[in-house]
């Protein structure tokens, strides 16, 4: 007898917290049918924390202006095929549309109701879910939601998500009048170490603490600044390394060039603008005939860009360069008027406004690291610099075309008496710079607009670039792109972009005037004279 009493007494407890919830829901369910929106919105909190299974189906039909109350509280949710079912358990109904109304909303109820929806979400099955809900929460900043998280914490098994519930909870916890300084000390130490400015403003927005509480914000605030000033410094230093590679890219190609044959080519950015108005042709030509592949067109437009801006080089070095060798000012004047001509053949053919440039799904939006913003366009754009610059190392260093060319540098004469044609290494290499130039308009078009006037924006950046890591020198031209875009970025938030472009270019004057040929010249009898 002893045994059978003793599993009563443990079904009825087991049964008592069951029993307790349903009723809680039914309490809730009633005062969200009564009148008065102050009963709506206390039976929307109390919904939320019944753990009601229809809790979500129901708050969100109120928020849809679904649901529908008789005159004896009952509710209904009106569905698609504007027939009804019972709020609280599903079931078809055949009450009448005369015979309810439906249940009205303040901004209060409201407030509510998104409240109640992000804890309810709080034991969505899909982690990512649960994770927008904490940080809901952590927004929202609602003591009420504070049982729910507590909940969703004992079941959670994703640590990420479990993190982020903490840290909502904690944010909950300082704004609860039944918290004490313990508490509250505990939850400034929990947000602390999530450090961002998120966290600073909700810190900032709690007075009239205790002294004791009013230290662990203040000695936060000051931890988190320090952080903050620590992850600002980094994201400069990103965006200066994409924009260094951005240099790199319109730069490498005129290193080449104007390191071996010493040409001024003032016509070297429209093979920039060439390469980015081959991106926008390929991906006109695949979307209406290979759709499928749309997505991998920038896989197609890289060689063909390297191939025809290549092409074009080779043929302006054979028609126009190779009759002015030796008078660095008439190769300016002629490549400048060359440009100019470019830029209006281009606009014949594509017209004069900016060309939309699709950005593939795989290069679009970004991604926190610590306190750093990564944009998947520029990572890859620094991914793709730096596979250019190893290509061309291993052009130069590895294949016959690279020991001619290293040869016509260092001492042009010697390489003509050994039998090298010096002619044609100098078409092939502007061949090879235009089309490392086409690959870099390729690059600029997923981050710039796509227009005749897109290589005028970098020529003078790529020549300064040159200049200041060493005329021909790659790794000169690489540390020197880096330093600029770098410099550059640190510059702007302090001078702007304009006075910070100015500031630069004094610099690089004052450096050259120590050092006129950059930082790393170029070894060889003929340079050496």
């Amino acid at each position: 007898m002893s045994r059978i009493l003793a599993a009563v007494l443990l079904i009825v407890l087991a049964l008592a917290p069951v029993s307790a919830r349903a009723q809680q829901a039914d309490e809730a369910l009633a005062a969200m049918g009564a009148p008065g929106f102050d009963s709506l919105r206390r039976g929307v909190e109390q919904l939320a924390l019944s753990g009601h299974p229809r809790a979500a189906a129901i708050i969100g039909a109120l928020q849809n202006g679904r649901l529908f109350a008789r005159a004896d509280r009952a509710l209904f949710i009106k569905t698609d095929a504007d027939d009804f079912v019972e709020a609280a358990t599903g079931a078809p109904s055949d009450v009448q549309a005369g015979a309810v109304k439906p249940v009205r909303l303040n901004n209060s109820v409201r407030g509510a109701i998104d409240a109640a929806l992000g804890s309810l979400r709080l034991f969505a099955p899909d982690a990512a879910t649960r994770a927008l809900a904490a940080e809901a929460v952590f927004k929202s900043r609602d003591p009420a939601a504070l049982p729910a998280l507590e909940r969703a914490l004992a079941g959670e098994k994703d640590s990420a998500v479990k993190r982020r519930m903490e840290q909502a909870r904690a944010a909950a916890l300082l704004f609860s009048a039944e918290a004490n300084d313990a508490d509250r000390i505990a939850a400034i130490a929990e947000l602390r170490t999530r450090g961002d400015m998120d966290v600073r403003g909700l810190l900032a927005t709690l007075t009239a603490q205790s002294p004791a509480v009013a230290d662990a914000i203040g000695s936060a605030i000051v931890a988190i600044d320090r952080s903050l000033q620590l992850w600002s410094v980094a994201q400069s230093v990103f965006y200066g390394l994409s924009l260094g590679s951005v240099l790199l890219l319109a730069a490498a190609g005129l290193a080449i060039t104007f390191g071996v044959m010493g040409v001024i080519n003032m016509a070297h950015g429209e093979m920039v603008m060439i390469g980015a108005y081959v991106t926008f042709v390929v991906q006109q030509f695949m979307k209406v005939h290979t759709p499928g592949l749309y997505q991998a067109n920038l896989l197609f437009a890289i060689p063909l860009a390297f191939l025809v801006a290549g092409a074009i080089g080779v043929a302006i070095e054979r028609s126009l360069i190779r009759w002015l060798y030796g008078r660095p000012l008439e190769t300016l004047l002629a490549t400048w008027g060359l440009s100019l001509v470019l830029q209006q053949a281009v606009r014949s053919l594509f017209g004069a406004n900016n060309r939309d440039v699709d950005t593939p799904s795989w290069m679009s939006g970004s991604s926190d690291l610590g306190g750093i913003v990564l944009t998947w366009n520029r990572v890859y754009i620094i991914v793709f610099a730096v596979l250019v610059l190893a290509a061309l190392m291993a052009v130069l260093r590895f294949t016959s075309l690279g020991l001619r060319m290293r040869a016509v540098t260092q001492n042009r004469r010697m390489a003509a008496a050994m039998g090298i044609r010096t002619p044609w290494i100098d078409a092939l290499t502007f061949g090879l710079g235009s089309g490392v130039a086409g690959m870099a308009g390729v690059a600029l078009s997923q981050i710039d607009n796509v227009s005749p006037n897109l290589g005028q924006s970098y020529i003078i950046d790529s020549f300064m670039v040159v200049v200041f890591g060493g005329v021909g020198n790659l790794w000169g031209t690489t540390l020197g792109a880096l330093t600029l875009g770098i410099v550059n970025k640190f510059l702007e938030p302090v001078a702007g972009a304009v006075l910070g472009k100015i500031v630069v270019l004094v610099l690089l004057i004052m450096f050259i005037q120590r050092r006129p040929r950059g930082m790393f010249p170029l070894k060889g009898r003929a340079v050496e004279a």
